[in-house]
C-alpha cells in the first residue's frame, strides 16, 4: 500500500489536553453502608465519602447545616467583644468612623456590608479604598492622615490590615483607634491595633475558621446589631453581601460558610436590596427550583427557588471584581449601598460595560502571552519547569487572570507581569498544587521589592533590571520542588458513570451537595470509549459535542460543551471523557448535558496504538459472522489500525485522525468517515480482538 497524505480535513489535532487524572479510589462497601443508613443513594455516598464525610452523624452535619449547633463567635473570636465595644461608643458619641477596604470582590461587598450596617444604626461612617493603579493593595500612612484630618476617631479595616503595622502604628500616635479586620495569613509582628478580628487566629477546629474578609464583617455586624437590639431588616441584607463576596473571593463551602452561604443564594433571588436585583437583571441569572431531596425521609421536594454558586461565580461575582480590577471600586460601593433602584440600574450597567473590557482586555493580553511564550520558552519549559512572562503594556489588574489561564494551558507555575514604568515591574503568580508561590517569593527576597501572598497565588514588584536573575532563581526553585510528572494540570475525578445513568434524578440527586465550590467542588464523572459523533465551534472558541456512548447494543447520546478548547478541535473519534453535569434549557424545555473538563485517548486504544511494539499486533477476528484479518502497522512512524475484509478491502483509521482510508490500495482508496456506525462498529470489534493479543504479549 503506498503511502499517499490525506486531506487537511484528516489531519492529526495539535494536541490533547495536557492532564493528570487521579480519579478516587470508589469504596463501594462503605458507600452501600453509608447509603442505607442516611437514605442516600450509592453514588451521592462515595461523593460525600470522596469529602472525608463517612459517618451518618458527618454526613447529617454537611447535608443538613442548619442542624448543626454553632458557638458564639463572641467566644470563638478574642477581641470580637472589644470590637463591638468600641463602635458601640462611637455611635453613641456620633464619633466618625471610617472603613479602610479593597478593591477585590471581597473588599468591596465586605465594605458595602458595614456602610450599610453602621449608617442603618445611625453612625457617623464613611469609606476609602486604595488605588490598585497608583498604591496597591491594603491601608497606608496616606489615608491613615487623610483620615485623621478629617476628624475620624475609629478606623476599621476590611479585607486588609493584618500586615499594615507601620500604617497602624501612624494611625494610633495620631490618637486614632483602629479595628483591623481580615482573612489574610499572620505575619510575624501584629500590627498595634486596638482589636484584631482575623479567623487564622482562631482554632483549626472552629467552623469559623474559613470565612473569608466579608465573613468577619458580617460576624462583627451581626454582633453589632444584636448587641443594640436592632436587627429588625438588617440581617438578610448583610447575608445576600456575605454571600456574594464569599463566592466571588473563593472561600471555601465548608463550615459556616456553608451553613450561611446556602441560605444566602435561596435569600438573593427575593433580594430587596437594588443594587443585588440590578445585578441580577443585568447580569441575567434565573433562580431555579432547589429541588433538594432531603437526607432522611420520603424525598420530598422543597419548591423554593434559589441560585447556584455558579451564578456568583461566572455571572454576577465578574462584574464586582472587573470593577476592582480596571475601574473606580467606588461604582460597586455605590451598587451595593443605594436604596434607589435607578442609580442601581446605571450603576450595574456600569459594572457591566467594565467587565466587556475587561474581557477584551484579558483575551488580547492571553494571546499576546500565548504568542511570546510560543516563540521564547516553549522550548525549555520542560527543563524551566515554571513560566516567567512580562510585558509591557499590559494593565496589572487584569494579568492574573491571564496567570490562571496559562497555568490551566501549560500545567506549570506563572509568574506575569508587565512594566509600571521603565524601571520597575509590578505582577501577578499563580501556581499548581505541588508549588508554593509565596515561598518561590521568598526564595527571590533579596531581588524583589514588594511581594505576598499565599500557596496558590502572589503579587510582587521589582526592579527591571533584575528581571533575569529572578527568572533564573525562580527556575531554580522550580527545579528542586516539581518533577516531569507534576508539569500537567490535575484533574480529581469522582467516580465513572455511563451515559444510561445521567438522567434528571441523578442531577437532582447531586443537589444534595450543594453549594459546591472550594473545598466542597461540583462531581466529577468519567465514561470511557465514548463515541464522538458531532463537534463543531461555537462563540469563542468554545466546542459543542454530541457523544455516544453503546451498553448492550443500545446508543445513549448526550450534548456537551467544552469551554475554550479551540485548540483541541477537533477531537478524536473516539476518547475517555471527564466532565460535569449541567442544565440546559431552551424554550421551556430542560436536558441535562456535560460540561467537559477533560478528554484522554480511550485507554484500550492508547495501549494498542502506543504501546505495541511493531508488527506484533496481528489477529484474526469474527464480526457478523464474516472473518477478518486486522493489526497495527506503521506508516510514517505513526501507528495505525489496518482492517481487511474477506474481499481484500482493507479500512486504515489512526486514533487521532476523523477520517479514515477504505479501498484495496491507497491509490484507489476513498475517505470514509469512521464515526459512522458501519465503520465504527468493526473498528471496535478489531481493538477489542487486539487488546486481546496485547495483553497476552
Amino acid at each position: 500500500m503506498l503511502d499517499r497524505p490525506l486531506t487537511e480535513r484528516s489531519q492529526i489535532r495539535k494536541r490533547l489536553p495536557n492532564q493528570r487524572w487521579q480519579i478516587y479510589p470508589q469504596k463501594t462497601d462503605l458507600a452501600q453502608k453509608l447509603a442505607v443508613l442516611t437514605n442516600l443513594s450509592p453514588i451521592i455516598s462515595q461523593l460525600l465519602i470522596n469529602r472525608g464525610i463517612e459517618t451518618p452523624a458527618q454526613a447529617q452535619a454537611f447535608l443538613e447545616p442548619e442542624s448543626i449547633v454553632l458557638p458564639s463567635p463572641l467566644e470563638e473570636f478574642p477581641d470580637l467583644a472589644m470590637s463591638v465595644e468600641l463602635l458601640q461608643e462611637a455611635i453613641a458619641s456620633q464619633s466618625k468612623i471610617a472603613i479602610c477596604g479593597d478593591y477585590d470582590a471581597d473588599g468591596m461587598t465586605s465594605t458595602a456590608l458595614l456602610l450599610r450596617s453602621l449608617r442603618a444604626l445611625s453612625a457617623q461612617v464613611d469609606y476609602a479604598i486604595p488605588s490598585r493603579m497608583h498604591e496597591g493593595y491594603g491601608i497606608n500612612k496616606r489615608i491613615v492622615e487623610e483620615f485623621h484630618s478629617e476628624g475620624v476617631k475609629l478606623i476599621l479595616t476590611v479585607d486588609n490590615g493584618i500586615s499594615a503595622y507601620e500604617p497602624i502604628a501612624r494611625a494610633r500616635e495620631l490618637g486614632v483607634k483602629v479595628i483591623v479586620t481580615d482573612h489574610h495569613d499572620i505575619p510575624q509582628q501584629l500590627p498595634p491595633a486596638d482589636a484584631i478580628l482575623n479567623p487564622k487566629l482562631i482554632a483549626e477546629s472552629s467552623p469559623y475558621r474559613g470565612v473569608a474578609g466579608v465573613g468577619v464583617a458580617y460576624i462583627l455586624a451581626v454582633c453589632l446589631t444584636q448587641q443594640l437590639g436592632e436587627t429588625r431588616g438588617l440581617i438578610q441584607p448583610m447575608l445576600e453581601l456575605f454571600t456574594l463576596g464569599t463566592i466571588a473571593d473563593l472561600a471555601p463551602l465548608t463550615g459556616v460558610n456553608r451553613r450561611w452561604v446556602k441560605r444566602g443564594l435561596k435569600h438573593l433571588p427575593k433580594s430587596r436590596l437594588p443594587g443585588v436585583q440590578a445585578l441580577i437583571q443585568i447580569g441575567g441569572v434565573q433562580a431555579k427550583e432547589a429541588g433538594e431531596q432531603r437526607s432522611r425521609g420520603a424525598g420530598e421536594k422543597n419548591s423554593s427557588k434559589s441560585l447556584k454558586p455558579e451564578d456568583i461565580g461566572f455571572r454576577l461575582g465578574p462584574r464586582i471584581n472587573a470593577v476592582g480590577r480596571i475601574g473606580d471600586p467606588q461604582t460597586v460601593i455605590d451598587l451595593l449601598t443605594t436604596d434607589d433602584m435607578g442609580i442601581a440600574l446605571t450603576r450595574a450597567m456600569q459594572c457591566e460595560q467594565t467587565n466587556t473590557s475587561r474581557q477584551q482586555m484579558c483575551e488580547e493580553i492571553e494571546q499576546e502571552a500565548i504568542a511570546y511564550v510560543e516563540s521564547e520558552f516553549i522550548a525549555s519549559l520542560p527543563q524551566d519547569r515554571v513560566l516567567v512572562v512580562v510585558q509591557p503594556e499590559w494593565h496589572h489588574g487584569v494579568i492574573g487572570i491571564v496567570a490562571s489561564r496559562l497555568v490551566e494551558r501549560y500545567g506549570v507555575p506563572v509568574f506575569i507581569g508587565t512594566y509600571e514604568d521603565a524601571g520597575h515591574i509590578r505582577g501577578s503568580a499563580r501556581g499548581i498544587p505541588e508549588f508554593h508561590v509565596f515561598e518561590a517569593l521568598e526564595y527571590c527576597r533579596d531581588l524583589l521589592g514588594k511581594f505576598g501572598g499565599h500557596k496558590a497565588a502572589g503579587g510582587f514588584s521589582l526592579p527591571a533590571e533584575n528581571l533575569e536573575s529572578v527568572r533564573s532563581r525562580l527556575i531554580d526553585f522550580a527545579n528542586q520542588c516539581l518533577e516531569p510528572q507534576h508539569l500537567k494540570p490535575l484533574l480529581k475525578i469522582d467516580a465513572q458513570a455511563n451515559f444510561d445513568q445521567i438522567n434528571q434524578q441523578l442531577f437532582q440527586q447531586l443537589n444534595a451537595l450543594h453549594p459546591c465550590g472550594i473545598d466542597n467542588p461540583d462531581p466529577v464523572f468519567w465514561t470511557a470509549n465514548v463515541q464522538v459523533i458531532e463537534q463543531q465551534i461555537v462563540g469563542k472558541g468554545h466546542i459543542k459535542v454530541t457523544l455516544a456512548q453503546t451498553i448492550n447494543d443500545q446508543q445513549y447520546i448526550i450534548k456537551a460543551i467544552a469551554w475554550r478548547w479551540r485548540d483541541y478541535f477537533p477531537l478524536p473519534q473516539r476518547v475517555d471523557v471527564a466532565y460535569k453535569l449541567r442544565e440546559n434549557t431552551f424554550n421551556g424545555n430542560t436536558k441535562i448535558e456535560l460540561e467537559l473538563l477533560g478528554v484522554r485517548l480511550t485507554t484500550v486504544a492508547t495501549q494498542i496504538f502506543y504501546t505495541a511494539l511493531p508488527n506484533s499486533l496481528r489477529t484474526t477476528f469474527e464480526y457478523k459472522q464474516r472473518q477478518y484479518t486486522c493489526g497495527i502497522y506503521q506508516n510514517n512512524s505513526l501507528p495505525e489500525l489496518r482492517i481487511k475484509n474477506p474481499e481484500g478491502k482493507i479500512l486504515v483509521m489512526h486514533p487521532e485522525r476523523i477520517i479514515g482510508l477504505l479501498g484495496t490500495s491507497r491509490e484507489n482508496a476513498i475517505e470514509v468517515d469512521i464515526s459512522q456506525p458501519q465503520y465504527d462498529s468493526i473498528i471496535q470489534a478489531a481493538l477489542q480482538a487486539l487488546s486481546y493479543i496485547n495483553a497476552e504479549s
